[in-house]
């Protein structure tokens, strides 16, 4: 293996993304304070408040500084490998997705049946190590998964959540409090889309983060001393308040080995086949999905000219959600979708290994409500928004340009699924009917003109679904109809079983339903018998119109690629990192 002796063990850029990538682990942790406090009975005036501070902060801790570390060493090596300079690490942190979903369907029921927050954090625990070996599991065939799917299909899917649950979530946010947040975003549109070299050398996001920083603290200088401030003035001023309740749950936390819990609470379940086979359908769909996304990012990643092998990158994020729950967190870890943008920073490894370091120094000290307190998360969107911006953008520059319809296809899922959780908050937040009450109605449902149901449908499972559609119309358009009949099939299995499209619905609560489970008491079930129909049937089109010619892009792309592989120059490409 060659040595390459030019590869930075930090660059400048690599405190920009730091500051995103921080941000947004930051961003996890104050969820898993606010969710696990208000629904899991771990307030800080409850026995469960310990249990929070002491046992899951610093276990997830453990897990992300055990992934940050080791993507770090592997840009390394690839960095070794390549001779080049320019790698950048995997980014890595807490899975959000998992998070949510742990939280609202395992954890917060269990709180609901034994009002005992332990008991709760045991069930998370048990969810989070079996998400932590499906991805495991997983690790092993990836590989083989990535190579039969088109770029288009793995990438619409990123650029799919980028658009709803990144991008449009930041930017919201960003003209909520404008005076806090759009000073930071001009400063990091100049320094990253200009590439204009910022004051003394330093790095955007660093200034960015400083000049919100900034801004937050004059407001709160304005609301204290200027009695007639106008209120719009300062909107995003801060709360000196929350430094000294920051302060006060401050202490030394160290990790606790919870093995022995999580073994006596598994065979304890054991005994108990129906509550087992109820956390499975949780965790099964969670721990597809999980390693679906990583794949995801690792071609991503690929498709921005760091070729990581899939096997190793993936069983270190399965590792690393096992460790969180051997320490006491209920919470999974992953592949952070992102890696084009902070590729695009100029981040290396360095990034990696400071965010892990500084997450884990937080979590061990107790001081997440310190730092929430002096800088204002707003101050970071920026820098998050334009991550966001630049995954979009890579679904369509990083694949066949004829390839472009079946990324927009690909979009289709995401977008619902940011459609339907805004749609299910404003009926939790508002009165009289619920979604339940309007399904029962009928198929014609509808809010604002959309239908309930398809809306629903389209966004269960939507991470899988994305990626169907998409390789199906890639294929369709190489006109590769074996291959798109094929995955019309896995889509018609897929909805058949439950792992897309179905849906329970109980009251304003929207969850999977697994084929053969039935829905909750009181609840409405929503298989989806007619969607898997409906896929088989686009099957049998596929197959009695097919043509084996390629289209003539097709065929050039495939000519070009021979004369590549046939070139002297190919011979000097650096062969792909196996570690």
């Amino acid at each position: 293996m060659n040595q390459s002796g030019n590869y930075p063990w930090f660059v400048k850029r690599d405190l920009d993304g730091f500051f995103g990538l921080f941000i947004d682990n930051l961003v996890q942790l104050l969820v898993i304070i606010q969710l696990c406090t208000f629904m899991c009975g771990m307030g800080a005036e409850s026995d469960g408040a310990n249990l929070l501070y002491k046992t899951i902060l610093p276990g997830a801790a453990i897990s992300i500084l055990f992934g940050n570390l080791l993507y770090a060493w592997q840009a390394h090596r690839l960095a070794g490998a390549t001779g080049r300079s320019d790698v950048t690490a995997l980014p890595y942190g807490i899975n959000t997705p998992s998070l949510l979903v742990f939280v609202f369907f395992v954890m917060a029921p269990a709180y609901a049946a034994s009002k005992d927050p332990v008991y709760a954090w045991k069930m998370g625990l048990i969810a989070c190590l079996g998400s932590g070996i499906i991805e495991l599991l997983g690790s092993f065939v990836a590989g083989s998964i990535r190579k039969s799917t088109p770029r288009a299909a793995l990438l619409s899917t990123l650029a799919g959540i980028a658009i709803g649950f990144i991008s449009m979530k930041f930017a919201i946010e960003i003209f909520e409090k404008p005076l806090l947040s759009m000073v930071p975003l001009a400063i990091v549109l100049v320094a990253l889309f200009s590439k204009v070299q910022m004051p003394l050398g330093l790095p955007g996001g660093f200034l960015a983060i400083v000049a919100g920083s900034a801004l937050g603290w004059l407001m709160t200088v304005l609301k204290t001393y200027w009695v007639e401030c106008p209120e719009w003035l300062i909107v995003g001023a801060m709360d000196p308040s929350k430094i000294q309740s920051g302060i006060a749950q401050a202490g030394l936390c160290y990790p606790k080995f919870a093995g022995d819990i999580l073994w006596k609470e598994l065979n304890i379940m054991y005994q108990d086949p129906k509550q087992l086979m109820s956390m499975l359908t949780v965790i099964i769909p969670m721990g597809i999905f999980n390693v679906i996304g990583s794949m995801q990012n690792i071609e991503s990643a690929e498709a921005a000219g760091d070729k990581y092998w899939t096997f190793p990158s993936m069983a270190i994020n399965g590792v690393g959600t096992i460790l969180a729950a051997l320490f006491g967190s209920c919470f999974p870890t992953t592949i952070y979708i992102g890696h084009p943008g902070w590729k695009a920073l100029g981040s290396r490894a360095a990034y990696s290994s400071l965010n892990g370091i500084v997450i884990t120094a937080i979590c061990f000290t107790g001081v997440v409500g310190v730092i929430q307190a002096i800088i204002p998360i707003e101050a970071g969107n920026a820098i998050v928004l334009w991550i966001g911006i630049v995954i979009t953008a890579q679904a369509f520059q990083a694949t066949p340009k004829r390839h472009a319809p079946a990324v927009a296809f690909g979009l289709f899922p995401a977008i619902a699924a940011w459609g339907s959780t805004i749609m299910q908050g404003s009926f939790f937040k508002g009165a009289g009917t619920t979604i339940q009450e309007l399904l029962a109605k009928g198929v014609e449902a509808d809010v604002n003109g959309f239908l309930i149901k398809g809306l629903i449908s389209i966004e269960q499972g939507y991470i899988l679904t994305c990626m169907l559609l998409s390789a199906l119309v890639a294929c369709l358009i190489d006109r590769k109809f074996i291959s798109a009949a094929v995955w019309s099939v896995l889509g018609g299995i897929c909805a058949m079983l439950g792992i897309t499209h179905a849906f329970q619905v109980q009251g304003n609560v929207v969850s999977g339903l697994f084929v053969g489970a039935k829905p909750a008491d009181g609840g409405l079930g929503f298989p989806a018998y007619q969607i898997a129909l409906g896929y088989f049937l686009m099957t049998f089109i596929f197959l009695i119109l097919r043509t084996d010619k390629l289209s003539s892009e097709g065929l050039e792309e495939e000519t070009e690629n021979v004369k590549r592989k046939l070139s002297p120059s190919f011979k000097d490409i650096p062969p792909e990192v196996h570690i």
